[in-house]
């Protein structure tokens, strides 16, 4: 399985390399006001891709707090309700030995 994931990675590379080497002639971009900004389409595509996806998490960072919280919550609960359940089964046992003293 490693190779077949090591393989469609190199295709995938050498793809995205033949993209970069094919668009590698200047382009503007053009703001307001007549700002301009000039410079090889693959950096423009790269910064803006880049961009993008730190947005992107930025935008998923309150859902991963909240969730962490939420287990954190629920780690200490199943924790509190695991010693509930061995205090009971300790309950339990005492209850059986006594309760065959009780008959002999």
């Amino acid at each position: 399985m490693k190779i077949v994931v090591r393989i469609i990675a190199a295709i995938l590379f050498f793809v995205i390399f033949s993209f970069a080497l094919k668009n590698s002639h200047e382009v503007p971009l053009q703001f307001f006001m007549g700002y301009e900004w000039r410079g090889p389409m693959v950096l423009l595509l790269l910064v803006f891709f880049a961009i993008g996806a730190t947005f992107g998490v930025l935008a998923m960072m309150p859902t991963i707090f909240r969730k962490r919280n939420e287990i954190s919550k629920q780690k200490t609960m199943v924790s509190t309700l695991q010693k509930q359940i061995e205090a009971l089964k300790v309950a339990q046992d005492r209850a059986q030995q006594d309760g065959g003293a009780a008959q002999e």
